[in-house]
């Protein structure tokens, strides 16, 4: 697949915003920005198709495709194995081809986090990362793909030099998108986790959740919706 394609297919997270729903009339050439998204028209502030509720809607939403974990899994080296990942090619390509049937179409397909197995730096990275783009080349274009990044993404404390791989490969690592009167905000859960290593990007995705918050509020949406890879809790929301 060329740079192009991959472009094409994936880099859809830019600016905070994905572009994949934008349905505003472009004025000229000018572009506008709401809060930290960047908008198409001079005019609305949202684009109004994607803004307003209209009824129900679905979407798609998987996680952890992560080619080579069975294998890595299988031989009980969970860290340093996972030199093989048919199985899961074949399973993607079996989730691929079931969506592709759906009928209506879902409004996307949502992969939340540990796209591939192997960690950054770690070897089969790049082949792995590969494997899956081609894979998912086979989406129906009308079906736009929401990538969002694990700890396999970016490692467990993740790095400014690891989040840069991220969004240089899929995208933002964190930013928000209007559906039917939805809004979604994809998180980078790994600095809640451990941001040790990169405490001002924490920093920067707390302040422009808090702004996409008041956004929410402001615009009155049907509902706000998170997707992240670690959960924030998993029985009760005042666990540890």
């Amino acid at each position: 697949m060329s740079a192009m394609e991959a472009a094409d297919v994936f880099h859809r997270a830019r600016g905070r915003t994905l572009d994949a729903f934008s349905s505003g009339k472009l004025f000229g050439d000018k572009k506008c920005l709401y809060g930290n998204q960047q908008l198409w028209g001079s005019q609305e502030p949202l684009p109004e198709k994607e803004r307003e509720w209209k009824g129900p809607f679905y979407f798609v939403q998987g996680a952890d495709t992560q080619f080579g974990l069975m294998k890595a899994w299988s031989t009980g080296n969970c860290d340093a194995g996972g030199d093989e990942w048919g199985q899961e090619i074949r399973l993607t390509e079996q989730a691929v081809e079931a969506i592709n049937k759906l009928n209506p179409k879902p409004k996307f397909f949502v992969l939340c986090g540990d796209l591939v197995h192997a960690m950054p730096g770690t070897p089969w990275r790049q082949e792995q990362t590969r494997d899956l783009q081609r894979v998912l080349k086979a989406v129906d274009q009308d079906i736009p793909l929401v990538m969002v990044s694990g700890n396999h993404d970016l490692g467990n404390a993740p790095t400014a030099e690891t989040v840069e791989e991220f969004c240089q490969t899929w995208g933002d690592d964190y930013f928000s998108f209007w559906v039917g009167g939805v809004l979604f905000l994809v998180l980078n859960s790994q600095f809640l986790y451990d941001a040790s290593r990169c405490p001002a990007l924490k920093q920067a995705q707390d302040h422009w959740l808090d702004q996409q918050l008041n956004i929410a509020e402001q615009k009155q949406c049907q509902h706000a919706i998170v997707f992240q890879h670690i959960p924030l809790f998993l029985q009760s929301i005042d666990e540890d």
